[in-house]
Protein backbone atom coordinates (compact mmCIF):
# COMPACT_ATOMS: atom_id res chain seq x y z
CA UNK A 1 0.00 0.00 0.00
CA UNK A 2 1.62 3.23 -1.30
CA UNK A 3 2.58 5.56 1.93
CA UNK A 4 0.71 8.66 2.18
CA UNK A 5 2.17 12.25 2.05
CA UNK A 6 1.67 14.89 4.38
CA UNK A 7 0.16 17.80 2.89
CA UNK A 8 2.18 19.98 4.63
CA UNK A 9 5.51 18.37 4.34
CA UNK A 10 8.28 19.51 2.02
CA UNK A 11 8.05 16.11 -0.05
CA UNK A 12 4.71 16.88 -0.53
CA UNK A 13 5.17 20.14 -2.13
CA UNK A 14 7.99 19.13 -4.59
CA UNK A 15 6.07 16.28 -5.42
CA UNK A 16 3.25 18.66 -6.66
CA UNK A 17 5.63 20.80 -7.90
CA UNK A 18 6.96 18.09 -10.25
CA UNK A 19 3.77 16.81 -11.31
CA UNK A 20 2.76 20.28 -12.62
CA UNK A 21 6.20 20.98 -14.62
CA UNK A 22 5.32 17.71 -16.23
CA UNK A 23 1.62 18.45 -17.26
CA UNK A 24 2.74 21.89 -18.33
CA UNK A 25 5.16 19.91 -20.34
CA UNK A 26 2.78 17.67 -22.14
CA UNK A 27 0.39 20.67 -22.79
CA UNK A 28 3.38 22.28 -24.42
CA UNK A 29 4.42 19.27 -26.40
CA UNK A 30 1.03 18.96 -27.21
CA UNK A 31 0.29 22.56 -28.41
CA UNK A 32 3.95 22.04 -30.80
CA UNK A 33 2.86 18.87 -32.14
CA UNK A 34 -0.33 20.67 -32.79
CA UNK A 35 1.74 23.67 -34.69
CA UNK A 36 3.46 21.22 -36.68
CA UNK A 37 0.60 19.26 -37.95
CA UNK A 38 -0.85 22.65 -39.28
CA UNK A 39 2.54 23.87 -40.61
CA UNK A 40 2.71 20.71 -42.95
CA UNK A 41 -0.63 20.92 -43.48
CA UNK A 42 -0.42 24.31 -44.78
CA UNK A 43 3.12 23.37 -46.43
CA UNK A 44 1.14 20.50 -48.27
CA UNK A 45 -1.65 22.92 -49.57
CA UNK A 46 0.88 25.48 -50.71
CA UNK A 47 2.60 22.50 -52.82
CA UNK A 48 -0.55 21.35 -54.28
CA UNK A 49 -2.29 24.77 -54.85
CA UNK A 50 -2.37 24.39 -58.56
CA UNK A 51 -4.95 27.13 -60.13
CA UNK A 52 -6.81 25.64 -63.39
CA UNK A 53 -9.05 27.07 -65.94
CA UNK A 54 -9.70 30.45 -65.82
CA UNK A 55 -8.89 30.58 -62.41
CA UNK A 56 -5.39 30.42 -63.17
CA UNK A 57 -5.98 32.83 -66.49
CA UNK A 58 -6.68 35.18 -63.38
CA UNK A 59 -3.85 35.33 -61.83
CA UNK A 60 -1.78 36.68 -64.27
CA UNK A 61 -3.99 38.88 -66.40
CA UNK A 62 -3.84 42.98 -66.04
CA UNK A 63 -7.03 44.49 -67.62
CA UNK A 64 -8.66 47.06 -65.93
CA UNK A 65 -12.32 45.22 -65.60
CA UNK A 66 -12.62 41.38 -65.56
CA UNK A 67 -15.05 39.52 -63.70
CA UNK A 68 -14.63 35.45 -63.45
CA UNK A 69 -18.10 33.79 -63.93
CA UNK A 70 -19.42 30.51 -63.76
CA UNK A 71 -21.69 28.13 -61.66
CA UNK A 72 -21.37 27.69 -57.91
CA UNK A 73 -18.78 25.35 -56.28
CA UNK A 74 -16.14 25.90 -59.18
CA UNK A 75 -13.75 27.90 -56.53
CA UNK A 76 -14.26 31.41 -58.37
CA UNK A 77 -14.48 33.69 -55.05
CA UNK A 78 -10.72 31.23 -53.85
CA UNK A 79 -9.38 32.48 -57.21
CA UNK A 80 -10.21 35.56 -56.82
CA UNK A 81 -9.01 36.80 -53.46
CA UNK A 82 -6.34 34.65 -53.74
CA UNK A 83 -4.69 37.20 -56.94
CA UNK A 84 -6.23 40.66 -54.36
CA UNK A 85 -3.71 38.79 -51.57
CA UNK A 86 -0.94 37.89 -53.77
CA UNK A 87 -1.05 41.79 -55.19
CA UNK A 88 -1.04 43.47 -51.62
CA UNK A 89 2.17 41.44 -50.42
CA UNK A 90 3.69 42.34 -54.03
CA UNK A 91 3.09 46.12 -54.19
CA UNK A 92 4.18 47.87 -51.07
CA UNK A 93 1.78 50.55 -49.36
CA UNK A 94 -0.96 49.61 -52.07
CA UNK A 95 -4.52 50.44 -50.82
CA UNK A 96 -7.74 48.06 -51.59
CA UNK A 97 -11.05 47.32 -51.01
CA UNK A 98 -13.02 44.15 -50.48
CA UNK A 99 -17.19 44.61 -51.39
CA UNK A 100 -20.11 43.07 -51.37
CA UNK A 101 -23.39 44.77 -51.76
CA UNK A 102 -24.44 43.84 -48.14
CA UNK A 103 -21.83 44.37 -45.88
CA UNK A 104 -23.38 41.93 -43.34
CA UNK A 105 -23.00 39.36 -46.14
CA UNK A 106 -19.05 39.52 -46.00
CA UNK A 107 -18.57 37.59 -42.78
CA UNK A 108 -20.53 34.41 -43.52
CA UNK A 109 -19.53 33.70 -47.06
CA UNK A 110 -16.17 35.56 -49.02
CA UNK A 111 -14.15 36.60 -45.33
CA UNK A 112 -13.97 33.48 -44.21
CA UNK A 113 -12.07 31.94 -47.54
CA UNK A 114 -9.88 35.37 -47.17
CA UNK A 115 -9.02 34.35 -44.01
CA UNK A 116 -8.24 30.32 -45.02
CA UNK A 117 -6.40 32.27 -48.02
CA UNK A 118 -3.96 34.36 -45.85
CA UNK A 119 -3.26 31.41 -43.57
CA UNK A 120 -1.54 29.32 -46.59
CA UNK A 121 0.09 32.08 -48.70
CA UNK A 122 1.07 33.03 -45.18
CA UNK A 123 1.64 37.26 -46.06
CA UNK A 124 1.03 38.68 -42.83
CA UNK A 125 -1.79 40.08 -43.14
CA UNK A 126 -3.96 41.21 -39.65
CA UNK A 127 -7.27 42.45 -38.91
CA UNK A 128 -8.22 45.61 -37.25
CA UNK A 129 -11.75 46.21 -36.19
CA UNK A 130 -12.58 42.81 -33.44
CA UNK A 131 -14.89 40.02 -34.63
CA UNK A 132 -16.05 42.38 -37.27
CA UNK A 133 -12.94 44.16 -38.85
CA UNK A 134 -13.03 46.91 -40.94
CA UNK A 135 -9.59 46.32 -42.81
CA UNK A 136 -6.49 44.25 -42.93
CA UNK A 137 -3.13 45.49 -42.42
CA UNK A 138 -0.03 43.43 -44.67
CA UNK A 139 3.62 43.95 -43.67
CA UNK A 140 4.60 45.99 -46.39
CA UNK A 141 2.46 48.77 -45.70
CA UNK A 142 -0.55 47.58 -47.89
CA UNK A 143 -4.65 48.28 -46.46
CA UNK A 144 -7.46 46.15 -47.67
CA UNK A 145 -10.91 47.80 -46.34
CA UNK A 146 -13.89 45.24 -46.37
CA UNK A 147 -17.29 46.68 -46.49
CA UNK A 148 -21.09 46.68 -48.37
CA UNK A 149 -22.12 48.87 -51.06
CA UNK A 150 -24.98 49.88 -48.31
CA UNK A 151 -22.47 51.30 -45.94
CA UNK A 152 -19.77 52.44 -48.13
CA UNK A 153 -17.82 54.34 -45.49
CA UNK A 154 -14.10 53.68 -45.86
CA UNK A 155 -14.12 51.44 -48.52
CA UNK A 156 -15.22 54.38 -50.64
CA UNK A 157 -13.07 57.69 -49.38
CA UNK A 158 -10.11 57.44 -51.28
CA UNK A 159 -8.28 55.98 -54.68
CA UNK A 160 -7.53 52.95 -54.90
CA UNK A 161 -5.24 50.37 -56.29
CA UNK A 162 -7.18 47.04 -56.55
CA UNK A 163 -11.27 47.04 -55.48
CA UNK A 164 -12.24 43.30 -55.46
CA UNK A 165 -16.39 42.53 -55.58
CA UNK A 166 -17.83 39.44 -54.54
CA UNK A 167 -21.10 38.36 -55.92
CA UNK A 168 -20.65 40.90 -58.29
CA UNK A 169 -23.99 40.41 -59.88
CA UNK A 170 -25.72 41.43 -57.03
CA UNK A 171 -24.62 44.66 -57.32
CA UNK A 172 -26.47 47.69 -59.88
CA UNK A 173 -24.60 49.10 -62.70
CA UNK A 174 -24.73 52.40 -60.57
CA UNK A 175 -22.81 50.05 -57.66
CA UNK A 176 -20.59 49.08 -60.41
CA UNK A 177 -19.31 52.69 -61.83
CA UNK A 178 -19.30 54.11 -58.61
CA UNK A 179 -16.69 51.85 -58.05
CA UNK A 180 -14.88 52.60 -61.27
CA UNK A 181 -14.15 55.94 -60.08
CA UNK A 182 -12.29 55.19 -57.15
CA UNK A 183 -9.90 53.16 -59.12
CA UNK A 184 -8.85 55.11 -62.19
CA UNK A 185 -5.01 55.02 -61.16
CA UNK A 186 -4.58 58.73 -60.65
CA UNK A 187 -3.19 58.02 -56.93
CA UNK A 188 -1.91 54.30 -57.19
CA UNK A 189 1.38 52.86 -56.17
CA UNK A 190 0.58 49.72 -59.06
CA UNK A 191 1.20 50.17 -62.47
CA UNK A 192 -2.05 48.37 -62.94
CA UNK A 193 -4.55 49.19 -60.81
CA UNK A 194 -7.88 46.66 -61.32
CA UNK A 195 -11.51 46.39 -60.47
CA UNK A 196 -11.93 42.94 -60.21
CA UNK A 197 -14.72 40.46 -58.56
CA UNK A 198 -16.97 36.62 -59.16
CA UNK A 199 -20.20 36.21 -59.89
CA UNK A 200 -23.06 33.81 -60.43
CA UNK A 201 -24.69 33.73 -63.93
CA UNK A 202 -27.97 36.05 -64.14
CA UNK A 203 -30.22 36.43 -67.11
CA UNK A 204 -28.44 37.78 -70.44
CA UNK A 205 -29.39 41.75 -69.65
CA UNK A 206 -27.67 42.24 -66.75
CA UNK A 207 -25.00 45.19 -67.16
CA UNK A 208 -22.04 42.25 -66.30
CA UNK A 209 -22.86 40.68 -70.09
CA UNK A 210 -23.62 44.49 -71.28
CA UNK A 211 -20.04 45.69 -70.18
CA UNK A 212 -18.75 42.47 -71.83
CA UNK A 213 -20.08 43.13 -75.53
CA UNK A 214 -19.15 46.22 -75.62
CA UNK A 215 -15.46 45.73 -74.41
CA UNK A 216 -15.66 47.28 -70.98
CA UNK A 217 -15.15 44.64 -69.16
CA UNK A 218 -13.63 41.14 -69.57
CA UNK A 219 -15.56 37.76 -68.40
CA UNK A 220 -14.03 34.67 -67.95
CA UNK A 221 -15.93 31.73 -67.38
CA UNK A 222 -15.15 28.92 -64.64
CA UNK A 223 -16.33 25.09 -64.59
CA UNK A 224 -16.44 22.81 -61.54
CA UNK A 225 -13.37 21.18 -63.06
CA UNK A 226 -11.11 24.00 -62.37
CA UNK A 227 -11.97 23.20 -58.52
CA UNK A 228 -9.63 20.62 -57.13
CA UNK A 229 -12.01 19.95 -54.19
CA UNK A 230 -14.30 18.59 -56.44
CA UNK A 231 -12.12 17.33 -59.55
CA UNK A 232 -8.47 15.54 -58.88
CA UNK A 233 -5.82 16.59 -60.85
CA UNK A 234 -6.41 13.13 -63.16
CA UNK A 235 -10.03 14.61 -63.75
CA UNK A 236 -11.26 12.15 -61.35
CA UNK A 237 -14.27 13.27 -59.50
CA UNK A 238 -13.73 13.73 -55.91
CA UNK A 239 -16.18 12.53 -52.76
CA UNK A 240 -16.71 16.58 -52.55
CA UNK A 241 -17.35 17.33 -55.92
CA UNK A 242 -19.89 14.06 -55.90
CA UNK A 243 -21.74 15.86 -53.08
CA UNK A 244 -22.18 19.54 -54.41
CA UNK A 245 -23.08 18.32 -57.66
CA UNK A 246 -25.73 16.32 -56.43
CA UNK A 247 -27.16 19.18 -54.23
CA UNK A 248 -26.82 21.61 -57.98
CA UNK A 249 -28.15 18.38 -60.09
CA UNK A 250 -31.30 19.08 -57.62
CA UNK A 251 -32.38 22.68 -58.23
CA UNK A 252 -34.38 23.51 -61.39
CA UNK A 253 -35.61 25.94 -63.52
CA UNK A 254 -33.74 28.58 -64.27
CA UNK A 255 -31.27 28.27 -61.39
CA UNK A 256 -30.37 24.50 -62.42
CA UNK A 257 -29.38 26.15 -65.93
CA UNK A 258 -27.50 29.10 -63.71
CA UNK A 259 -25.92 27.76 -60.50
CA UNK A 260 -25.15 23.88 -62.46
CA UNK A 261 -24.57 24.99 -65.82
CA UNK A 262 -23.19 28.44 -65.42
CA UNK A 263 -25.58 29.49 -68.56
CA UNK A 264 -26.41 33.27 -68.50
CA UNK A 265 -30.30 32.46 -69.22
CA UNK A 266 -33.90 34.27 -68.98
CA UNK A 267 -36.32 32.59 -66.23
CA UNK A 268 -38.80 31.08 -68.82
CA UNK A 269 -42.83 31.05 -68.08
CA UNK A 270 -41.91 33.61 -64.63
CA UNK A 271 -45.63 34.64 -63.16
CA UNK A 272 -44.31 38.16 -62.65
CA UNK A 273 -42.81 40.68 -65.12
CA UNK A 274 -40.43 42.58 -62.38
CA UNK A 275 -37.72 44.71 -64.11
CA UNK A 276 -34.93 46.20 -61.48
CA UNK A 277 -34.72 49.38 -63.04
CA UNK A 278 -38.14 49.78 -62.84
CA UNK A 279 -38.57 47.93 -59.45
CA UNK A 280 -36.19 47.88 -57.24
CA UNK A 281 -35.02 50.81 -55.56
CA UNK A 282 -32.10 52.05 -53.04
CA UNK A 283 -32.94 52.18 -49.45
CA UNK A 284 -34.68 55.76 -48.21
CA UNK A 285 -35.94 56.61 -44.94
CA UNK A 286 -39.91 55.84 -45.10
CA UNK A 287 -42.04 59.08 -44.24
CA UNK A 288 -43.53 58.92 -40.74
CA UNK A 289 -47.08 60.26 -42.46
CA UNK A 290 -47.30 57.17 -44.60
CA UNK A 291 -49.56 54.39 -43.58
CA UNK A 292 -47.48 51.13 -42.94
CA UNK A 293 -48.72 47.45 -42.46
CA UNK A 294 -47.23 43.52 -42.42
CA UNK A 295 -47.66 40.59 -44.30
CA UNK A 296 -47.00 37.39 -43.26
CA UNK A 297 -46.79 33.34 -44.46
CA UNK A 298 -45.92 31.00 -42.49
CA UNK A 299 -43.16 28.33 -42.56
CA UNK A 300 -40.81 26.53 -40.49
CA UNK A 301 -39.23 23.83 -42.80
CA UNK A 302 -39.90 26.48 -45.58
CA UNK A 303 -39.28 29.95 -44.72
CA UNK A 304 -41.20 32.00 -43.06
CA UNK A 305 -41.70 35.40 -44.30
CA UNK A 306 -42.72 38.58 -42.58
CA UNK A 307 -42.82 41.89 -44.79
CA UNK A 308 -42.52 45.50 -43.81
CA UNK A 309 -45.25 47.68 -46.82
CA UNK A 310 -45.26 51.19 -46.81
CA UNK A 311 -47.82 53.13 -48.85
CA UNK A 312 -47.63 56.82 -50.16
CA UNK A 313 -50.24 59.38 -50.91
CA UNK A 314 -50.41 58.16 -54.37
CA UNK A 315 -51.33 54.37 -53.31
CA UNK A 316 -47.99 53.26 -54.39
CA UNK A 317 -46.48 49.68 -52.54
CA UNK A 318 -42.72 49.83 -51.26
CA UNK A 319 -41.25 46.85 -49.38
CA UNK A 320 -39.03 48.15 -47.34
CA UNK A 321 -38.26 45.14 -44.61
CA UNK A 322 -38.29 41.37 -44.57
CA UNK A 323 -38.04 38.30 -42.44
CA UNK A 324 -36.93 35.19 -44.74
CA UNK A 325 -35.84 32.11 -42.38
CA UNK A 326 -36.15 28.83 -41.83
CA UNK A 327 -36.29 26.44 -38.50
CA UNK A 328 -36.83 29.19 -35.82
CA UNK A 329 -39.87 28.79 -33.98
CA UNK A 330 -42.79 31.70 -34.24
CA UNK A 331 -42.90 32.84 -31.01
CA UNK A 332 -39.33 33.67 -32.30
CA UNK A 333 -40.11 35.44 -35.25
CA UNK A 334 -42.92 37.50 -33.35
CA UNK A 335 -40.18 38.53 -30.31
CA UNK A 336 -38.08 39.58 -33.56
CA UNK A 337 -41.12 41.41 -35.65
CA UNK A 338 -41.88 44.11 -32.40
CA UNK A 339 -38.06 44.47 -32.25
CA UNK A 340 -38.16 45.68 -35.38
CA UNK A 341 -41.18 47.47 -35.21
CA UNK A 342 -40.62 49.90 -32.33
CA UNK A 343 -41.25 53.42 -33.29
CA UNK A 344 -43.53 52.40 -36.54
CA UNK A 345 -47.06 53.29 -36.79
CA UNK A 346 -48.65 49.72 -38.43
CA UNK A 347 -52.10 49.76 -39.13
CA UNK A 348 -52.27 45.76 -39.47
CA UNK A 349 -50.67 42.58 -39.93
CA UNK A 350 -52.55 40.00 -42.59
CA UNK A 351 -51.60 36.55 -42.25
CA UNK A 352 -52.27 33.00 -43.65
CA UNK A 353 -55.05 31.60 -42.10
CA UNK A 354 -53.45 29.05 -39.88
CA UNK A 355 -55.08 29.63 -36.24
CA UNK A 356 -52.07 27.87 -33.95
CA UNK A 357 -49.62 30.12 -35.25
CA UNK A 358 -51.69 33.36 -35.72
CA UNK A 359 -52.88 32.66 -32.10
CA UNK A 360 -48.80 32.46 -31.25
CA UNK A 361 -47.94 36.16 -33.06
CA UNK A 362 -51.12 37.72 -30.93
CA UNK A 363 -49.60 36.24 -27.86
CA UNK A 364 -46.31 37.66 -28.22
CA UNK A 365 -47.69 40.95 -29.51
CA UNK A 366 -48.33 40.60 -33.40
CA UNK A 367 -52.30 40.14 -33.79
CA UNK A 368 -53.32 39.53 -37.22
CA UNK A 369 -56.15 39.40 -39.72
CA UNK A 370 -56.87 36.57 -41.82
CA UNK A 371 -55.61 37.15 -45.51
CA UNK A 372 -57.47 37.23 -48.59
CA UNK A 373 -56.50 33.96 -50.57
CA UNK A 374 -58.04 34.84 -53.88
CA UNK A 375 -55.20 33.08 -55.62
CA UNK A 376 -56.15 34.26 -59.23
CA UNK A 377 -57.32 37.84 -58.32
CA UNK A 378 -54.10 38.23 -56.42
CA UNK A 379 -51.81 37.29 -58.88
CA UNK A 380 -53.47 39.69 -61.41
CA UNK A 381 -53.58 42.31 -59.18
CA UNK A 382 -49.72 41.71 -58.31
CA UNK A 383 -49.00 42.01 -62.00
CA UNK A 384 -50.51 45.04 -62.73
CA UNK A 385 -49.63 46.78 -59.91
CA UNK A 386 -45.65 45.94 -61.47
CA UNK A 387 -46.33 47.47 -64.64
CA UNK A 388 -45.63 51.15 -65.30
CA UNK A 389 -48.55 53.67 -65.57
CA UNK A 390 -48.94 56.57 -67.78
CA UNK A 391 -46.72 58.33 -64.92
CA UNK A 392 -44.47 56.28 -66.08
CA UNK A 393 -44.04 54.88 -62.73
CA UNK A 394 -45.29 51.38 -61.44
CA UNK A 395 -47.42 50.61 -57.96
CA UNK A 396 -45.69 48.38 -56.65
CA UNK A 397 -41.63 48.64 -55.48
CA UNK A 398 -39.04 46.53 -53.44
CA UNK A 399 -36.12 48.34 -51.91
CA UNK A 400 -32.56 47.01 -51.85
CA UNK A 401 -30.99 44.81 -49.15
CA UNK A 402 -34.64 44.48 -47.20
CA UNK A 403 -33.77 41.35 -46.09
CA UNK A 404 -32.70 41.37 -42.13
CA UNK A 405 -30.96 38.44 -42.54
CA UNK A 406 -29.79 36.00 -45.15
CA UNK A 407 -30.37 32.27 -43.96
CA UNK A 408 -27.36 30.89 -44.77
CA UNK A 409 -28.57 27.26 -44.59
CA UNK A 410 -31.06 28.42 -47.76
CA UNK A 411 -28.18 29.64 -49.42
CA UNK A 412 -25.84 26.42 -48.74
CA UNK A 413 -28.79 24.74 -50.59
CA UNK A 414 -28.58 27.94 -53.20
CA UNK A 415 -32.47 28.69 -52.17
CA UNK A 416 -34.20 32.08 -52.55
CA UNK A 417 -33.19 33.90 -49.58
CA UNK A 418 -35.68 36.36 -49.77
CA UNK A 419 -38.81 37.88 -52.17
CA UNK A 420 -36.45 39.38 -54.54
CA UNK A 421 -34.52 36.53 -55.58
CA UNK A 422 -37.99 34.50 -55.83
CA UNK A 423 -39.56 36.61 -59.10
CA UNK A 424 -36.37 35.05 -61.05
CA UNK A 425 -37.99 31.66 -59.64
CA UNK A 426 -40.91 31.86 -59.53
CA UNK A 427 -42.94 30.12 -62.40
CA UNK A 428 -45.91 28.97 -64.15
CA UNK A 429 -46.29 25.10 -64.04
CA UNK A 430 -45.75 22.98 -66.99
CA UNK A 431 -48.49 21.44 -69.44
CA UNK A 432 -47.57 17.95 -70.82
CA UNK A 433 -46.13 19.69 -74.01
CA UNK A 434 -43.90 21.74 -72.11
CA UNK A 435 -45.37 25.06 -72.44
CA UNK A 436 -46.43 26.93 -69.50
CA UNK A 437 -49.91 26.81 -67.51
CA UNK A 438 -50.06 30.36 -67.53
CA UNK A 439 -52.96 29.27 -64.90
CA UNK A 440 -51.30 27.63 -62.33
CA UNK A 441 -48.16 29.01 -60.89
CA UNK A 442 -45.58 25.83 -59.66
CA UNK A 443 -45.71 24.85 -55.89
CA UNK A 444 -42.25 26.21 -55.31
CA UNK A 445 -40.43 29.04 -54.45
CA UNK A 446 -43.24 30.61 -53.52
CA UNK A 447 -43.21 31.97 -49.44
CA UNK A 448 -42.93 35.38 -50.18
CA UNK A 449 -44.99 35.80 -53.71
CA UNK A 450 -47.71 34.32 -51.48
CA UNK A 451 -46.88 36.96 -48.21
CA UNK A 452 -46.61 39.90 -51.52
CA UNK A 453 -50.26 38.78 -52.71
CA UNK A 454 -51.79 39.36 -49.26
CA UNK A 455 -50.13 41.91 -49.28
CA UNK A 456 -51.89 43.89 -52.24
CA UNK A 457 -54.77 42.29 -51.72
CA UNK A 458 -54.61 44.22 -48.45
CA UNK A 459 -53.90 47.24 -50.34
CA UNK A 460 -56.51 47.11 -53.11
CA UNK A 461 -59.05 46.54 -50.58
CA UNK A 462 -59.50 49.66 -49.09
CA UNK A 463 -57.94 52.44 -47.49
CA UNK A 464 -57.26 50.90 -43.97
CA UNK A 465 -57.86 47.99 -41.45
CA UNK A 466 -61.53 48.42 -40.45
CA UNK A 467 -62.36 48.72 -44.68
CA UNK A 468 -60.48 45.41 -44.92
CA UNK A 469 -62.24 43.84 -42.31
CA UNK A 470 -65.70 44.90 -43.37
CA UNK A 471 -65.22 43.16 -46.48
CA UNK A 472 -63.48 39.93 -45.43
CA UNK A 473 -66.24 37.69 -45.44
CA UNK A 474 -67.43 37.73 -48.89
CA UNK A 475 -64.12 38.01 -50.43
CA UNK A 476 -62.04 35.85 -48.13
CA UNK A 477 -61.90 32.47 -50.44
CA UNK A 478 -62.83 32.04 -54.00
CA UNK A 479 -62.86 28.51 -55.78
CA UNK A 480 -58.84 28.50 -55.96
CA UNK A 481 -57.55 27.71 -52.40
CA UNK A 482 -54.05 27.08 -51.66
CA UNK A 483 -54.63 23.81 -50.45
CA UNK A 484 -53.00 23.73 -47.44
CA UNK A 485 -49.74 24.88 -48.22
CA UNK A 486 -49.22 27.40 -45.37
CA UNK A 487 -49.71 24.96 -42.08
CA UNK A 488 -48.53 25.73 -38.27
CA UNK A 489 -44.72 25.07 -37.02
CA UNK A 490 -46.37 21.48 -35.39
CA UNK A 491 -48.36 20.41 -38.22
CA UNK A 492 -44.84 21.38 -40.56
CA UNK A 493 -42.45 19.03 -38.32
CA UNK A 494 -45.12 16.08 -38.17
CA UNK A 495 -45.10 16.06 -42.28
CA UNK A 496 -41.36 16.40 -41.84
CA UNK A 497 -41.13 12.96 -39.88
CA UNK A 498 -43.43 11.24 -42.08
CA UNK A 499 -46.30 11.66 -39.16
CA UNK A 500 -49.82 12.99 -41.22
Amino acid sequence: MAKLLNPFSPQFKIEVELELRRRAEMERQAKLAEQQKQEQQKQRQRKSLRFRGSAATVQAIHDHEWILSGPAETGKSFATIWRLDSELSRVPGAQASFIRKVAADIGPTALRTYRRIIEISESGAKPYGGEKPEWFDYPNGSRMYIGGMDRPGKILSGERDYIYVNQAEELSTGDWETILTRATGRGSVTDHPMVFGDCNPGPPSHWIKDRERMGQLRLLESRHEDNPTLFDNEGNITAQGKRSLSILDSLTGVRKSRLRYGLWVAAEGVVYEFDPAVNQLPQFEIPADWRRFRSIDFGYTNPFVCQWWAIDPDGRMYLYREIYQTRKLVEDHAREIVRLSVGERIETTVADHDAEDRATLERYGVPTVAASKQRKVGRDKVAARLRVQPDEKPRLFVLENVVIERDQELRTRFKPTCTRDEFDVYQWAKLADGKPDKEEPEKLHDHGMDALRYAVMYAEQGTGYESFVERQPAELEDSETDNGSSSGVVSELLRELGIE
